[in-house]
């Protein structure tokens, strides 16, 4: 056996040793499909593959790909060059740099598997970090005795902060007008931003952490022959993976949103060219208010586009006449919208125009090529890189096609797929419950019908509840209806600040949450906070110029829907689904009350097919009997 073969059974034996010994010492139980995915994850690193890696909720993914990463690193020095780590949310990369990798150092440590702490660092955009030169300017400007005093504070505390995130109550005004810009070409030696790139690309650790955005846009330099934003690396780990392909549509695109236009107006208004700024107002105000709004079910992008004739012959006129005089931020900033508008005016042939739901609730108009799918391949999945892709939503049972169409991922043995179910025992402690006469989505009385099963749920459930919308029209109305009822729950609902609703949710007994767009993923209620999820209706995409470019692909409308349409929405269930049960001892009711996925209905074997196996209802009663058997007297004493 030679001396490479040598050390990969070594580096396998080392992840035993973690797993099977090290990690349990410290409390944490083992978990067989754990240890399988790390090995699985192992060869892949080792042999240059790209892994799909489906790991239910509870499997401890995390974990598996940090403990087979750092075995790759110190049997095969594979960490020559950094690995990297993607992931979609901050969290996600704040748990791993601060929670996952000191516990992992420790273990090992102690073990003398390694002398040293594992090394990390996160890699953000340019807009989360600040510039010296920018906020000494914005504080020699600002008035801080009449500023917020916690938004003075947070200001001040830049000045020993790199980092805008930690800064709690920093304005998004403020943090506009001191991250550092687009277009950095400074190069003074006291720069903190440009001492932390060096301190990046010269230190030595194991792992540089990004976002999705940042990965596909080192990518693209790559190809496009730019100096790369990463250090070379040689794997890939991208956690939340499948946040990938919706991240690539922007990436591949460009955005259009209400803030963009509102921080082009202030922009003005700061530098004083206030005609110029009423008269952006003035023309992008339809726009601005239809931006703002909801985003509608049923919606057209015609209809915003059209709104975009006035402010597309007024911005070139703004170009022209003060262009060349305002300050180089206000300047990009207005080149920037004045292509944009042009962009989404000339509804160019290679690209595809739509619209999507923002950061605010609101909408924002897209536009991404037509073909996505081969600028992946061209771009993300090359051949000197490792890729393990991992996510709790990859795949519909075993199938894993739909999301591989969407990433541009190409056929060949390259490819491995893999899926670890759940440890938990949900058939013990979850009921789904499909009403056996759900409301009617066509009838007259719709909204009522719907408030008066939900209020049912939410009695039975003593509060203690989340409610899953598909639409912000739908929560509104329902919300209404409600609140004529009189329950005796605090009703909340998720509007724009999120992270503070949230919290007030777990932080009070017996409550119920009414929310939205992102609630259906990234939300974390362990415990009884969540011990009832409602899902009025199946989260079906809403159909817009995407899906229509797509559905050409495809001969008839029957096979788009079960080729897309279907496996799309099971996906977005299985996240839905994934707030109900968070911890081994968590019990809940999942209701879900779309009429098409009752018993012998269109829908019910999907339904079925992308949750767990658990016992099914259609009694109210059999709901109230199993909360009350699950859930512990205290529960049930609430007072509200």
């Amino acid at each position: 056996m030679n001396t490479i073969e040598v050390e990969k059974q070594k580096a396998h034996a080392l992840i035993d040793h973690i797993f099977t010994d090290l990690l349990p010492a410290q409390g944490m139980a083992e978990r067989p499909e754990q240890l399988k995915l790390s090995h699985r994850m192992l060869d892949t690193m080792l042999e240059g593959g790209i892994a799909l890696c489906d790991a239910g909720t509870g499997i401890g993914k995390t974990y598996a790909y940090l403990v087979a990463a750092v075995a790759a690193d110190i049997r095969m020095g594979a960490c020559h060059r950094p690995i990297l780590i993607s992931t979609s949310s901050i969290a996600l990369q704040n748990a791993v740099q601060n929670e996952y990798l000191p516990l992992l150092s420790c273990v090992l440590m102690a073990d003398s598997v390694i002398d040293q702490p594992i090394k990390a660092i996160i890699r953000k955009g340019k807009s989360h970090y600040v510039c010296d030169e920018r906020l000494n300017k914005r504080l020699r400007q600002v008035n801080l005795q009449k500023k917020d005093p916690k938004a003075a504070e947070a200001l001040r505390s830049l000045r020993g902060r790199l980092d805008m995130d930690g800064a709690q109550h920093l304005s998004g005004y403020d943090r506009e007008r001191v991250c550092v810009p687009s277009f950095c070409d400074c190069d003074d030696l006291d720069c903190r931003y440009q001492r932390f790139l060096k301190r990046c690309d010269t230190d030595r650790h194991i792992f540089q952490i990004c976002n999705h955005n940042l990965l596909l846009a080192d990518a693209i330099h790559r190809s496009q022959g730019k100096r790369p934003i990463l250090p070379e690396h040689g794997i890939i780990i991208v956690d939340e993976a499948h946040k990938l392909p919706e991240t690539a549509r922007e990436m591949f695109g460009l955005k259009l949103t209400a803030g963009d236009i509102q921080s082009l107006i202030r922009q003005l208004r700061t530098e004083r060219y206030l005609l110029a700024a009423d008269v952006l107002t003035d023309t992008a105000g339809p726009l601005l208010r239809k931006l703002t709004a909801p985003r509608e079910e049923t919606g057209s992008i015609d209809e915003y586009l059209r709104l975009l004739t006035l402010p597309a012959h007024a911005l070139p006129v703004i170009v022209k006449q003060i262009g060349r005089l305002l300050t180089p931020q206000g300047r990009r900033q207005l080149e920037d919208l004045n292509n944009a508008i042009a962009l989404f005016s000339s509804q160019r042939s290679n690209m595809i125009f739509y619209t999507a739901e923002d950061d605010e609730g609101g909408t924002m108009l897209c536009a991404t090529v037509s073909d996505l799918t081969e600028q992946m391949r061209r771009t993300l999945w090359r051949p000197e890189h490792a890729f393990i892709l991992a996510s709790g939503t990859l795949a519909v049972g075993d199938d894993f096609h739909r999301f591989r169409a969407q990433a541009g991922l190409p056929d060949g043995r390259r490819i491995t797929e893999s899926v670890s179910l759940s440890p938990f025992d949900y058939r013990h402690n979850c009921l789904l419950y499909l009403p056996q006469d759900p409301p009617n989505r066509c009838a007259e009385g719709y909204y009522d019908e719907l408030a008066d099963e939900i209020a049912d749920l939410i009695r039975a459930a003593w509060g203690h509840a989340l409610v899953l919308f598909t639409s912000y029209a739908a929560m509104s109305a329902v919300k209404d209806k409600l609140q004529e009822r009189e329950l005796r729950f605090p009703l909340f609902t998720l509007g724009r600040n999120a992270l503070h609703m949230t919290e007030q949710f777990r932080q009070t007994p017996g409550a119920v949450l009414l929310a939205t767009g992102a609630a259906w993923e990234g939300f974390d209620f362990p415990g009884d906070c969540v011990s009832l999820l409602v899902i009025p209706r199946l989260p079906f995409a809403y159909p817009d110029a995407l899906k229509e470019k797509e559905r050409e692909e495809y001969h008839s409308l029957r096979e788009f829907i079960q080729s897309v349409a279907v496996p799309e929405m099971q996906i977005k269930l299985r996240q839905g689904f994934g707030r109900a049960i968070r911890t081994e001892s968590d019990t809940c009711v999942v209701a879900i009350l779309d009429e098409r996925a009752g018993r012998g209905r269109r829908y019910n074997k999907a339904v079925r097919e992308a949750l767990p196996e658990m016992h099914v209802t259609g009694s109210l009663q059999a709901v109230t009997k199993f909360l009350r058997e699950k859930k512990s007297e205290e529960y049930f004493e609430v007072l509200v």
